[in-house]
């Protein structure tokens, strides 16, 4: 299947980006990765039906279709321009540090980017901005459904820009899992970190009941079916109550800081509107807490559900 004269590009392939990666080519793309580990990128094209590429420039050369799956906007902003700012005028060559590689400076006039990365939505306006100025197109297509969904292809895919590009490149997505048009530019990152606050609110909130059921003896399956067939219900209950909360089992797959990112940016567009979001502040200051309690500004490894070992911690330990 092809909806490009050429291959799709893919940069980042991590706990997500790989799966996803898996998907465009079971769907029949001809896929070019990079990825700052040489060695997991050569390791994709061993299992799956895919090539890498070298470098960025050497990426940006051969596909008119990029998708990004980076850590955060800052680092999008650098794969993209060669600069962390994505309203910096600076040429990739400028960059010494990155040795002045980056998407432009290969990239052809048309090219297509495609940023699936959970970023702060005014920087991708910003970075849309910038890379219009050199004749490359930008939409935002975070995700949502994590790695269990990314292996099945059924993420929820939030995509704003240009509604004319969604429609040619759907199929694209498509392979990945469900689009939802979110409005323009940046809107898709502003649903996402919306959506993630709102996963986060209702996973603290399952810490905190699931502490007090186990401090009243309550049997957890029993709980658990109880809630999921009630109005107490959420993913957190569905999907993290019963294999990692309850048995204290932190490895579902998705990063505490990659959540606490998240929020953060949600935490940031309440203020910049100027609202008052107590809520939302709550949440932030909750995980920023677990962060430090947990060891995870240290490492990036542990896993968002360690959330409830810093809810149990601040009551004062598990109880027997």
């Amino acid at each position: 299947m092809q909806v490009s004269e050429g291959p799709i590009g893919f940069v980042g392939i991590g706990n997500m980006g790989a799966p996803m990666v898996r998907c465009l080519a079971a769907a029949g793309f001809d896929v070019v990765v990079f990825d700052q580990d040489h060695a997991r990128a050569e390791a994709l094209t061993q299992e799956a039906k895919v090539t890498s590429a070298e470098s960025l420039h050497a990426l940006a050369n051969r596909c008119p279709v990029i998708i990004t799956m980076v850590p955060n906007s800052k680092i999008v902003a650098r794969v993209a321009l060669g600069t962390g700012d994505p309203t910096s005028t600076a040429t990739p060559a400028d960059d010494a540090e990155h040795g002045g590689d980056a998407l432009v400076s290969g990239a052809k006039p048309g090219t297509l980017l495609i940023d699936m990365s959970s970023s702060y939505p005014p920087d991708t306006i910003a970075l849309g901005s910038a890379l219009q100025a050199r004749d490359i197109a930008l939409i935002d297509a975070p995700v949502s459904g994590g790695v269990a969904r990314a292996v099945t292809g059924t993420l929820a895919i939030m995509c704003g820009g240009d509604a004319s590009l969604i429609d040619r490149f759907e199929p694209v997505l498509a392979a990945m899992g469900t689009v939802h048009r979110t409005g323009a530019l940046g809107s898709g990152h502003a649903t996402k970190a919306l959506n993630n606050f709102l996963s986060a609110a209702t996973l603290v909130a399952t810490c905190e009941a699931v502490l007090i059921a186990e401090r009243l003896g309550l049997d957890p399956e029993m709980f658990t079916t109880v809630v999921n067939s009630s109005s107490g219900r959420s993913n957190s209950t569905q999907v993290k109550a019963l294999p990692y909360l309850f048995p204290r089992r932190f490895d579902s797959g998705f990063a505490l800081e990659l959540l606490e990112k998240d929020v953060g940016m949600a935490a940031s567009l309440a203020k910049d509107l100027g609202l008052d979001a107590k809520q939302l502040e709550s949440t932030l200051g909750t995980l920023e807490q677990a962060m430090e309690t947990t060891g995870a500004r240290d490492d990036p490894a542990i896993d968002h559900t360690a959330v409830m070992a810093h809810i149990e911690r601040r009551s004062g330990g598990r109880k027997t």
